[in-house]
């Protein structure tokens, strides 16, 4: 089965995760980074999820999940040890429509967490369709060895540098050029030398090109 791959904005969207181990933590872990408003239900949580509880970081219920604590989230994560309970919230999550993503059970899954790199605006997301998480957790530690933290200085420059040629050039025709030009110029050589004085130069001659 083939999966559709995409990225969801999910700063200020309510999210759901039920459980209060160590795998709910690390799952709502993530969803802090991006954002999200989450909220957990567990009977039971981990000093780290009340840490974030008492810094107003996400809300918590202390008791056992129920029918409809579902209702109104855009994505939902059933992480608790209880094979009973996760198959309780994918249930009410696949009749309301819900992503659910219940882990380590793809079946209890309509969509699956990859595992991912990030550098800066570079997000890079692997997947084995639920095969393997072990198999991409591998293929993300080469991946972290091969895209380094300066992907994340060089597509803070490429960003700029977009907005600026936007602002600046009018011509579809050359805004291509100039861009094609920027991609291909060794930039990245540059921020990995540490060379700024080549790296002006190259954006310089990119820029006047027609």
């Amino acid at each position: 089965m083939l999966l559709y791959p995409l990225m969801l904005r999910l700063e200020g969207q309510p999210c759901l995760v039920v459980g209060g181990g160590q795998v709910a933590e690390r799952k709502i872990e993530s969803l802090l980074e991006v954002g999200a408003r989450v909220t957990v239900i567990s009977p039971a949580i981990t000093a780290q999820i009340q840490d974030w509880v008492n810094e107003d970081k996400l809300r918590c219920h202390l008791r056992p999940y129920q029918d409809g604590d579902a209702a109104g989230h855009i994505v939902v994560v059933a992480a608790t040890d209880v094979t009973e309970v996760n198959e309780q919230v994918a249930r009410d999550c696949f009749q309301r429509n819900i992503l659910i993503n219940t882990v380590d059970i793809p079946s209890l899954c309509n969509f699956y967490v990859p595992a991912v790199v990030r550098r800066g605006d570079l997000t890079i997301a692997i997947s084995t369709n639920g095969a393997s998480p072990a198999v991409a957790r591998r293929i993300r530690e080469k991946l972290e060895a091969t895209f380094g933290e300066e992907y994340g200085e060089y597509l803070q420059l490429m960003k700029s540098l977009r907005a600026q040629v936007l602002r600046d050039v009018t011509d579809p025709k050359r805004r291509k050029a100039i861009f094609d030009a920027l991609a291909e110029a060794g930039l990245l050589d540059c921020i990995q030398a540490g060379d700024d004085q080549a790296l002006k130069e190259r954006i310089a001659q990119c820029l006047s090109s027609s």
